[in-house]
């Protein structure tokens, strides 16, 4: 794996610091040291505690991101000389997004995937970009709920939740890229990443969405070497 998990003594206490760091610049460019002896403004204060809690409920959803999704495994496969990518993924939906799901919102999912190419003496290099969204509704009429791949525009139809969730976290032969297109002398491995697609949401719950740990749904980045 290329990317790890970070330590959360860690990140609090970096977040800490950066907080009275931001605090006192804040401070110091908005006007908020005192006139005199004892003497400060209300507003400045109000701005202050903004400034220095804002990072730590942006950690907090950070750190609980990858909670709510986790990629299992990711195997790909060589057929007629095109990759294809076969994925189980675990998906755990916070009550707030099954009650917005309920009520109307579409929730989007965004799989990223790259491809790299190895570098000895420079940074890898990015050979290929794909990204699949898939769109999970829900129709209250009919009671059922409907899985849309956005890329293809194929739909289906489950009676449950949790059957759409299923096959939501099951990728099966997802066309990769053509095998020609990379050097039979380089080493490449791919990586893949999932996330609630937030740009996606109606503009009240994008911006909550930015805040509240129970709307961040992101998956660390997942490493396999690719071999043929």
């Amino acid at each position: 794996m290329l990317w790890r998990k970070n330590d959360r003594h860690g990140v609090g206490s970096a977040a800490g610091a950066c907080c009275g760091g931001i605090a006192v610049m804040t401070g110091m460019a908005a006007g908020l040291v005192p006139a005199g002896p004892g003497r400060r403004s209300p507003v400045g204060l109000v701005l202050l505690g903004v400034v220095c809690v804002l990072p730590l409920i942006l950690w907090q959803g950070s750190a609980h991101a990858g909670d709510n999704v986790a990629i299992d495994s990711v195997r790909v496969e060589l057929d007629d000389e095109v990759l294809y990518l076969n994925a189980a993924v675990k998906y755990r939906l916070t009550p707030p997004m099954v009650d917005a799901l309920h009520e109307g919102v579409p929730l989007t999912m965004l799989l990223s995937i790259e491809i790299v190419r190895r570098r000895d003496w420079w940074p890898d290099d990015v050979e290929a970009r794909l990204e699949q969204r898939y769109r999970l509704e829900y129709n209250a009429l009919t009671r059922q709920y409907l899985l849309t791949n956005l890329n293809s525009g194929s739909q289906f139809r489950f009676p449950s939740l949790e059957a759409a969730i299923s096959v939501l976290g099951t990728v099966v032969r997802l066309p990769l890229l053509d095998r020609n297109l990379l050097r039979e002398d380089a080493s490449y491995y791919g990586r893949l990443q999932i996330r609630l697609d937030e740009e996606a949401l109606p503009v009240p719950l994008r911006l909550l969405s930015y805040l509240s740990a129970d709307w961040h749904l992101k998956s660390e980045w997942y490493t396999w070497r690719l071999d043929f």
